[in-house]
């Protein structure tokens, strides 16, 4: 065992005229009674370079004792790699300087400290500060006297060091006997036995280590495989919607100019989605219900709705198949309708769009003018001013997502009525061909329904249909458990809306996630019969996430009844990459029957040893 001490500084004083003075370390190792077999040969006394000088000797009887003195600070400057060779080294660090050299002191203090604290990077290397001399010229104790303050350095300031670097501050008036032996050495030799001890401790701790390597270990219980993650699909529900106005589809308006030639077909729900002057025209609202005479002049300045084009229908007929004819009384405003219609129909957030689309086909700032304010009093709020800022694109909400809320099982503007349960539900054929194309194929191929209003429902509960319809009124769903969410996944996959149906798995794999294993024991919710259940509906990526979760938690899901519902290909999977694997339980339970032999045999050796002593006694 060694200890490894690095001495920085010069504590030479520069106001003697002794230029063979002895350094602080070499005076330590010649008078110190607990220092022997000091290496003195040339190579370690005489022969230093112009860096560092190395000592050796013995101290308590058998250590090592390596001593780097490096009197000039250069070494940081010159050589950094082997001045942090030497801290990280170091078992103790001392850093000597002359208190009647305050050039040295401030050069140590602002730019050579800073740089071993660096090195050092929080290691608990103890440090001792040495002040070493007798002050020449001690500094006047005046606080408005500086005359000598700048000769010498003062205790205060070599205190104030020590504290701020967190070292053992020491002044050494003398080389002799005294302050060496008793005083800087019973420092030294303090942190000489601390370090001792550390090592002692250390090696003691990788003895035991090293023995425990030899005995049996505990198996290392490995991470399960990782699930397979599922991603979500991006909406494309303003899409959905947009494609509407250019098939024309259950078109249920027809706009005309002025000479009856017919403009744009659109459809009365999302029209009246979002805009009041629309609502008033198609008398979903009355003008008592909107309280605003500036949208009500609007609605009357640009259309007038035919007379005899709210005729009934005949019956068994589709409200849809013969659309409300519209008057655009306005010609500069008809001949950009289509545009508009554009705007509304994509969510009404593409303001300058359509600036743009309107200035292309006008080419007249005026005429612009004119039909964006039109345009702007059929977007008004009631009760409201509309300002420009109010219809820039970061200014207007998507409005479908919480608009056609409003229409959602309601019989407004409804032209078709489900039947389900012995209930019935209103909806409107523009938006589930726009959402749905089971339904667009429905409601307009060769089928029943494309000439029906009412449409039966078969094999799913009202509530499930209703969360369906919902999703496609508002592009979002909240199931309220586990077991509905299964349900609206049927559903979806009954009518090929594969987002909700993507939207259904990540709940059921999110509430999954998040029941902890105390729960997944006592829950009565079959996991092999949701698992039976997304197979059956094409659902690939649920069910290879069940059969993985189950593999997951082997020793839950083994110990239910419905374990053994699984067929002989899941069974094989989950035994596959079941979790914890059958090899880590066998050496499991070849570790506890070693862990219990070894306390049996503790055990009889104790008993042996009590007997002996009761024997001994007698």
């Amino acid at each position: 065992m060694s200890v490894n001490i690095v001495a920085f500084g010069n504590e030479r004083d520069v106001l003697s005229e002794d230029s063979q003075q002895s350094s602080l370390m070499w005076s330590y190792l010649r008078r110190s009674a607990l220092i022997s077999e000091i290496d003195s040969s040339p190579s370690a006394e005489h022969a230093r370079s112009a860096v560092t000088t190395e000592y050796q000797a013995c101290v308590f009887g058998n250590v090592r004792l390596v001593v780097h003195d490096c009197p000039l600070w250069d070494i940081f400057d010159s050589d950094w790699y082997t001045s942090r060779s030497l801290i990280g080294g170091a078992d103790i660090i001392v850093i000597k300087y002359s208190v009647n050299d305050k050039t040295s002191f401030q050069d140590l203090k602002d730019s050579y400290v800073p740089m071993i604290k660096k090195a050092l990077n929080h290691c608990s290397v103890p440090v001792i500060i040495s002040a070493v001399g007798a002050r020449k010229n001690v500094p006047c104790t005046c606080p408005l006297c500086t005359l000598d303050r700048r000769s010498c350095v003062t205790t205060s300031e070599g205190a104030q060091l020590a504290k701020e670097f967190g070292a053992t501050y020491l002044e050494l008036h003398a080389l002799n006997d005294f302050y060496i032996q008793k005083y800087f050495g019973g420092v030294l030799e303090y942190f000489m036995i601390q370090s001792l001890n550390q090592k002692s401790s250390e090696k003691m701790k990788k003895r035991k280590k090293t023995q425990k390597c030899h005995r049996l270990q505990p198996p290392q219980l490995e991470q399960p495989e990782k699930m397979p993650i599922l991603k979500g699909e991006a909406s494309h529900y303003d899409s959905d919607l947009h494609n509407l106005l250019f098939c024309c589809q259950c078109a249920d308006v027809a706009f005309y100019s002025e000479d009856s030639s017919k403009v744009v077909e659109a459809h009365k729900v999302i029209l009246c989605s979002v805009s009041h002057v629309f609502m008033l025209l198609f008398d979903v609202k009355s003008p008592a219900d909107i309280h605003d005479p500036s949208i009500l002049r609007t609605a009357q300045s640009l259309f007038a709705v035919e007379a005899g084009a709210g005729l009934p229908t005949p019956h068994g007929v589709p409200p849809c198949s013969v659309p409300i004819r519209v008057v655009v009384k306005d010609s500069v405003f008809c001949s950009c309708l289509p545009d508009i219609l554009h705007f509304i129909y994509s969510g009404a957030f593409q303001w300058e769009r359509l600036e743009e689309d309107i200035k292309k086909k006008l080419k007249d700032s005026e005429k612009t003018e004119h039909v964006l304010e039109k345009v702007k009093c059929i977007l008004k709020t009631p009760g409201k001013v509309n300002s420009l800022q109010d219809c820039q694109s970061h200014q207007i909400k998507r409005l479908y997502s919480t608009s056609l809320r409003l229409f959602f099982n309601t019989p407004v503007l409804a032209d078709v009525i489900f039947t389900i349960q012995g209930a019935t539900v209103p909806a409107h054929r523009a938006v589930l061909v726009a959402r749905c194309e089971v339904m667009a194929a429905m409601f307009n191929g060769n089928f029943l329904e494309a000439n029906s209003i009412l449409v039966p429902v078969y094999g799913v509960s009202k509530d499930t249909f209703l969360s369906f319809l919902e999703y496609l009124y508002t592009d979002s769903c909240c199931p309220a458990s586990i077991l509905q969410a299964m349900s609206l996944l049927i559903c979806a996959e009954m009518y090929q809306v594969m987002r909700l149906q993507h939207i259904c798995e990540l709940y059921i794999i999110t509430q999954l996630q998040s029941m902890p294993s105390r729960e997944l024991a006592s829950t009565s919710l079959s996991i092999v019969s949701l698992l039976k259940k997304a197979k059956f509906h094409n659902s690939d990526c649920l069910s290879t996430w069940l059969l993985h979760f189950i593999a997951t938690n082997y020793l839950i899901f083994s110990q239910k009844p419905e374990f053994q519902d699984l067929s002989v290909e899941e069974r094989n999977f989950v035994e596959m990459h079941r979790w914890p694997s059958s090899m880590y339980l066998k050496q499991l339970a070849e570790y506890r029957s070693y862990i219990h032999s070894q306390r049996c045999h503790c055990t009889i050796i104790a008993e042996h040893l009590k007997y002996t002593r009761k024997l001994s006694v007698r």
